[in-house]
């Protein structure tokens, strides 16, 4: 039987859309308890999957049926070329860093990784653009509103049909300058947010110590062999119509017209029984396959990586980078599953100097706008990573909605920017990640604004 006939003849999905039956997977966390040794499972709340159609001259077009991608080594456990920071595009001559953990705060007085970590002592290296994420575990507890630890996943979006859909180890890269290798096909690009139940061992372990107490089911302490695959299971006709036609904004996939197919009753969401028969949840004296726990630093035999980070050669002509529209996960609820399919929306690319912050964009219609405050747009901040507002960041406000930031800022005497979930950084092939939180900074008020 076929990867696609086997996906085809599921009876049952936890994807809302109704055709989407393909397969995600990262792998399960553990908790080592410091005193006993022992492991416990650690809950994942939900995860999402978003799919981004970013500016391109290229055609983006639907996944093969079948196809195979695994992003991230699972052999990996010490930090990669990049340190902490995230590059999705290989347009500034560095290796790809698709793989990140979020790690929200109620108090970032603290780093969230030491600025002097080599990443090889029980801590991994933080990102030098977003103080709430990095590579490798962070050494603190993740008690943000509403946020735990997240593993954060992004796949690439070039295909190369020569190397064929099974052929999950060269058959993707990430692209250059926006563009995919003269050839290949541009596919949507994907993001994981992946929410584990951490807060739960909060009590149970010290931070700052340099002894994280938390291991992937691989046998990874480290945070650095996180990992992830994908098997195609869409339907073609309606992952194209999507990306043709949907521009649902934060909404997400469920809200595109004309959905082929429709929906999935969520009430028949499952999860598959493990074909094989071993402790998986619970306490346990070793990882599932008895999978050896291993040193920060050391040398892994086996695993798969993928060639995604790896540079191919393309005359693909720089373009201008543009600030995008990002869409903001919709509420769900917490069981173990792949919970929905989200769609981002994108503006159409505009020439810009690197100097100026250009709008782009409309708000979505589902977004209220607060009493007294008006819509601007989105905006770009300058050159590289330095950034246009400063402020408070990773404030609590409770429920993250437009009217709960505004009330928040405001009591504060700040006017207000807000940055939800992904930010791309213009001049830069950089992302800035901030989970399920608004950031508030202090901006130049301007009334009405």
């Amino acid at each position: 039987m076929t990867d696609t006939q086997a996906l085809e003849q599921s009876t049952c999905t936890s994807s809302l859309v109704k055709n989407d039956k393909s397969n995600y997977w990262t792998p399960s966390l553990y908790f080592k308890d410091p005193t006993t040794g022992m492991l416990e499972s650690v809950e994942m709340f939900y995860m999402n999957v978003y799919y981004f159609f970013e500016p391109t001259t290229d055609k983006i077009q639907a996944f093969e049926p079948g196809m195979r991608m695994v992003i991230g080594d699972p052999t990996l456990r010490s930090p990669p070329s990049s340190k902490g920071n995230l590059n999705l595009d290989l347009g500034n001559g560095q290796p790809a860093q698709p793989i990140q953990w979020t790690c929200p705060r109620s108090n970032t007085n603290v780093p969230l990784y030491p600025a002097d970590s080599d990443g090889l002592h029980g801590v991994g290296i933080g990102d030098s653009n977003n103080k709430g994420a990095g590579t490798g575990f962070p050494d603190q507890n993740c008690d943000g509103y509403a946020s735990p630890l997240r593993a954060d996943i992004h796949f690439p979006s070039c295909y190369n049909p020569k190397a064929g859909l099974r052929d999950y180890k060269t058959n993707a890269v990430f692209p250059t300058n926006s563009k995919c290798p003269e050839g290949w096909i541009h596919t949507p690009h994907m993001f994981y947010e992946v929410y584990w139940n951490t807060p739960k061992f909060a009590s149970r372990w010290t931070p700052g110590q340099g002894n994280q107490p938390f291991v992937l089911a691989n046998g990874d302490p480290t945070g650095y062999g996180l990992h992830a695959d994908f098997i195609s299971g869409w339907d073609k006709e309606t992952l194209q119509q999507i990306i043709d036609n949907c521009d649902a904004g934060d909404a997400g996939m469920d809200k595109c017209p004309g959905l082929i197919g429709g929906l999935n009753d969520p009430s028949t969401t499952c999860n598959i029984v493990s074909p094989i028969e071993e402790t998986i949840f619970g306490t346990m004296a070793a990882l599932p396959g008895n999978n050896p726990i291993s040193e920060w630093g050391a040398k892994v035999a086996g695993g798969v990586a993928s060639a995604a980070g790896g540079a191919v050669s393309s005359s693909a002509a720089a373009l201008p980078t543009v600030a995008i529209k990002i869409p903001v996960g919709a509420t769900t609820t917490a069981v173990a599953a792949v919970q929905t399919t989200f769609v981002s929306s994108v503006s159409t690319p505009v020439a810009a100097s690197p100097a100026e912050s250009t709008a782009t964009g409309t708000p979505s219609t589902s977004a209220s706008v607060a009493s007294g405050w008006t819509y601007k747009g989105c905006f770009g901040d300058g050159e590289h990573t330095s950034r246009v507002l400063t402020g408070i960041t990773f404030a609590n406000v409770g429920k993250v909605s437009n009217t709960n930031c505004v009330a928040y800022c405001a009591k504060a005497g700040f006017s207000m920017g807000v940055n939800i979930l992904t930010l791309f950084i213009k001049g830069t092939s950089q992302y800035i990640t901030f989970s399920l939180y608004c950031s508030l900074y202090n901006f130049p008020s301007h009334e009405g604004s």
